[in-house]
């Protein structure tokens, strides 16, 4: 009897916990968790991301006073060599709640760790930013980063010697990268002033021209080198090779030197993502010299549009304890608040790729600086026209190859040879 009777409480115990258990899992499962009173966040870039975080955290303390949220700053390649070591060890500890991903970079850790990320595509909608956002920030079908800044492009000139060589920013709106070097020709001819300034080991200018025709280094499906037979690609190296040739470029090393030629009034104009905007005002002395033209297009390529991309990132929230209150943070101010990005426009600079965004009165002002043109409403028109691509998990990989192969190109080895001498390599070590 005695035994029987524990038996029943035995069992009685078992389906009390299992019950227990079931209905915790329901409640995670619908949602119904307590939120966590804090969280943690990782970014770089005090100027920019942080300053962005920080917008963003005022706002969401608005309505949850009572959620601490912690700011981490790290650079970019520590963010990156932490992830990778707290992934591949299989543990979580130790990692954020919510972490800032370069888009060049997301699929790679999507596609290696997806169960790591939380899925959004409950709280945020990818069609709510700009289109070709989606292409990192998604896998699968489902949303998993929150898209944030843009990297969309732009033509920089200096107008004051665009008019000294017979130019208007006006003839400038419409042109592909042979007219490009020529209108450069000119103002060299008459200012003594390169056209733009290189650096040997940085391909951002191939990104764009690439990019502008819907293409990328990788095929469609983001995996297999796409380099031999790539016309995009081989029409944007002999465009490099052309600005060299035609001695209308200067070389720089590093971003110091990059923006001070760009300060010192050194080059007429440089092709390059909307971010270089706050560098490029720090000489307030250039006040109504600059003005701001659509990206040029690669010449005779049809798919080849007036707008692309260099840059950029998107917040991901980490399947850890915590990621509902994350969730409901990004969804809350990132995800979905327009009038938030009207500040982080204003403030700090941030364009960003939220599309409600853009009909805000801070994306329409003129500014001074660039001679009273709309310069961030122009941006946001372009930002909806730049292709979508796939940059797979192996964009820097392959540069380390084109940047080798690109300076063969330049010492004088056939363009053919060193694309397919690329795309060998390019397999050999991709597997």
């Amino acid at each position: 009897m005695k035994k029987s009777l524990m038996l029943v409480l035995v069992c009685m115990l078992l389906l009390t916990a299992c019950g227990a258990s079931s209905n915790k899992n329901n409640n995670a499962a619908s949602g119904n968790t307590a939120k966590a009173k804090e969280i943690t966040i990782w970014a770089w870039d005090p100027a920019f991301n942080i300053a962005a975080l920080e917008v963003a955290k005022a706002e969401y303390a608005k309505t949850n006073p009572d959620v601490k949220i912690n700011i981490v700053e790290y650079a970019q390649n520590d963010i990156i060599q932490k992830l990778n070591t707290g992934l591949n060890s299989g543990t979580t500890k130790g990692l954020p709640n919510i972490v800032l991903i370069e888009d060049y970079r997301a699929q790679g850790f999507l596609q290696s760790y997806k169960d790591s990320f939380m899925d959004l595509s409950g709280s945020i909608k990818g069609t709510d930013f700009a289109d070709y956002k989606s292409g990192p920030t998604s896998l699968d079908g489902k949303q998993y980063g929150v898209p944030f800044d843009s990297g969309v492009t732009g033509l920089y000139v200096r107008t004051d010697y665009l008019e000294q060589a017979g130019y208007k920013l006006a003839d400038l709106q419409d042109i592909d990268w042979k007219q490009y070097i020529e209108i450069g020709k000119k103002v060299k001819e008459t200012t003594g002033k390169a056209l733009i300034t290189l650096d040997p080991n940085d391909l951002g200018l191939i990104r764009m021209m690439i990019q502008s025709a819907g293409s990328w280094y990788l095929t469609e499906d983001g995996k297999t080198p796409n380099i031999s037979n790539n016309e995009a690609l081989k029409q944007a190296f002999e465009i490099y090779k052309g600005l060299t040739d035609s001695n209308v470029a200067n070389v720089h090393s590093d971003w110091s030197q990059f923006v001070a030629a760009l300060n010192s009034g050194a080059v007429a104009s440089v092709p390059t993502g909307n971010w270089i905007t706050p560098s490029i005002m720090a000489e307030a002395s250039q006040s109504g010299k600059w003005g701001i033209a659509p990206l040029p297009t690669l010449p005779g390529n049809g798919d080849s549009v007036h707008a692309s991309n260099l840059g950029g990132s998107s917040w991901y929230v980490m399947n850890v304890d915590g990621k509902e209150t994350a969730a409901d943070f990004m969804a809350t101010t990132f995800g979905s608040n327009a009038e938030m990005y009207q500040k982080l426009l204003t403030d700090i600079g941030v364009i960003g790729t939220f599309k409600a965004a853009s009909s805000g009165k801070a994306y329409s002002q003129a500014s001074e600086f660039f001679g009273g043109q709309k310069t961030v409403s122009d941006f946001a028109a372009w930002t909806e026209q730049i292709p979508s691509v796939n940059y797979g998990i192996h964009t820097y990989a392959i540069e380390d190859i084109l940047i080798v192969e690109m300076q063969n190109y330049l010492n004088g080895k056939a363009i053919d040879k060193v694309l397919g001498d690329a795309q060998a390599q390019a397999e050999s070590q991709i597997k």
